[in-house]
């Protein structure tokens, strides 16, 4: 059998991007390396992950958001809460909204008003997810959607033509039109297939670990900086720590007790004693990035696309990003009706995003570093963190408010996630993109909008009503990733959109069948 597409790890990101290209029907293999989905590390304390807005939107637009955020093991605060990322009044919200480097800024600072587009609804919160529960119910999902999912059987090469890419795993070999790699920061795919991956070294070796603590009165809780490093007890006996030792610990340390001790010593400052190590893992700051996350037919999506610190919580957002921008270009390539330059704009579209979020990660590592210089700069930045602009700011950058695409189109809102308009049925934007379809909306019902109806076939569906808050929009064409293409104020021209619309979609008389 010849895949339309084999995806190397089934981690959140690969069973993600599988879910996309099954919505538009296309035949899928996921190999996973690992025989059992199961880890301590995936599951609390350290298996939390924060997904945010853009995340959030996604897993509502393709109705999973209700099944990640019922995880009954994810405990108080870590399912999901009310967010003022929309239009909603932060000033009714009450204490730390996020931080930077562990220095937070207020709900009530946020002023969420500056944010034109945005509207409340399902999508309006800030989600904790145990990463176990994340996986599990992306697993259910790609497999009731029919993706074929095999454990244990790790990608170990590949030789790819100009036709097809043979893959070989677990003895076996396996064929398919494309390959995606989202096997992890060392990522085979990446190796094999030459993609050049630049960046910076580490400067530090991060613990995460959950011990017994002898004298549990040395150590307070909370976040603090040493002139030696960082360490934050997040609950007794629940600690992470920075050691700036260039990184020297990953991966060539054995993790015993008496290690994890001296590094905790010196961290801390303080003689405090471990009676018993339960778990341990390290982590560094290495942040690299793939230069292109395509070469012919082989792709990169999540860590193996980029990797950098876990600080701020960012690197799963950025993978899932990558799966939803990535799921409907790659399924219209395959399909044969995707115009020129297509499956390009996923690197340009979102290498600039991964780029951002490298940065984002090395500015917080400069403000941990254990120097009076850091602590000088990091007592200005809580100055500012404190001020209505400054928390705007952040929590513009953190919540992921801020992104958009660069796609040309002089409107404001081309680029941004659609806001998730309401009709008056009660229907919303985002269960309408549940198919993985795009949509034309017209709330003016306008006659020259109606003749557009079908020119795209199902790639885009006409949506002729109106809605109770259009936000000043006479129309909009939606991407099916939930992406606005093209937006008017006024009653557009058909000659105005199907200019805009032809980067994206291609009319149906215009399609060249691939099968």
């Amino acid at each position: 059998m010849v895949y339309d597409v084999i995806i190397a790890g089934a981690g959140p990101v690969g069973l993600f991007l599988a879910c996309e290209l099954r919505l538009a029907k296309r035949t899928v293999l996921v190999l996973e390396q690992a025989e059992e989905p199961h880890s301590p590390l995936k599951r609390l304390p350290f298996g939390r992950r924060g997904l945010w807005g853009p995340s959030i939107e996604a897993f509502h637009r393709r109705g999973l958001l209700e099944a990640i955020a019922s995880n009954p093991r994810a405990g108080a605060g870590a399912r999901g809460q009310p967010s003022p990322g929309s239009m909603s009044s932060t000033s009714q919200l009450r204490g730390p909204a996020g931080h930077f480097a562990g220095i937070p800024f207020e709900y009530s600072n946020v002023d969420s008003t500056r944010w034109t587009y945005r509207l409340p609804g399902p999508a309006d919160m800030q989600l904790g997810s145990e990463t176990e529960h994340l996986e599990r119910v992306l697993a259910a999902h790609a497999q009731a959607l029919g993706v074929e999912l095999q454990r244990g059987q790790g990608v170990e090469g590949f030789e790819a033509s100009d036709e097809e890419v043979i893959v070989h795993a677990g003895g076996q070999r396996f064929r398919a039109r494309w390959l995606v790699g989202c096997d992890g920061g060392r990522s085979t795919v990446r190796k094999q297939g030459g993609f050049e991956f630049v960046g910076t070294g580490p400067e530090l070796t991060g613990y995460s670990v959950q011990a017994e603590v002898a004298d549990p009165e040395k150590l307070r809780l909370g976040r603090h900086y040493t002139p030696t490093g960082m360490y934050t007890q997040w609950q007794p006996g629940v600690i992470a720590m920075t050691d700036f030792d260039g990184g020297a610990a990953h991966r060539t340390q054995a993790l015993t007790l008496e290690h994890v001790q001296a590094v905790l010593r010196r961290v801390s400052c303080t003689d405090v004693t471990l009676q018993a190590l339960h778990l341990a893992s390290t982590w560094t700051d290495r942040s690299q990035q793939a230069t292109t996350y395509r070469k012919g037919r082989v792709l990169l999506a999540g860590d193996s696309a980029h990797i950098h610190s876990p600080l701020g919580g960012q690197g799963l957002n950025l993978g899932l990003g990558d799966a939803m921008n990535l799921g409907w270009k790659l399924a219209a390539t395959l399909r044969g009706d995707a115009p020129d330059g297509l499956l390009d704009s996923y690197t340009q579209e979102r290498h600039p995003v991964g780029a951002r979020i490298l940065d984002w990660t090395r500015a917080q590592v400069a403000l941990m570093r254990p120097s009076p210089h850091s602590r000088a700069l990091e007592a200005i930045l809580r100055d500012v963190l404190d001020t209505r602009d400054g928390a705007t700011y952040f929590a513009e950058r953190l919540w992921g408010v801020s992104l958009r695409y660069d796609l040309g189109g002089e409107h404001p809102l081309v680029g941004r996630s659609c806001p998730d308009f309401e009709w008056e049925d009660g229907e919303r934007l985002g269960t309408r993109l549940r198919d993985g379809t795009g949509l034309l909306l017209d709330f003016g019902q306008h006659a020259s909008l109606q003749a557009l109806d079908g020119l795209w076939g199902d790639q885009v569906r006409y949506v002729a009503s109106d809605v109770r808050n259009r936000l000043g929009l006479s129309a909009v064409l939606v991407r099916p990733d939930g992406f606005v293409a093209w937006a008017s104020d006024t009653t557009p021209s058909p000659e105005e959109l199907t200019r805009a619309a032809a980067r994206w979609f291609t009319p149906r008389e215009h399609r060249a069948s691939m099968y």
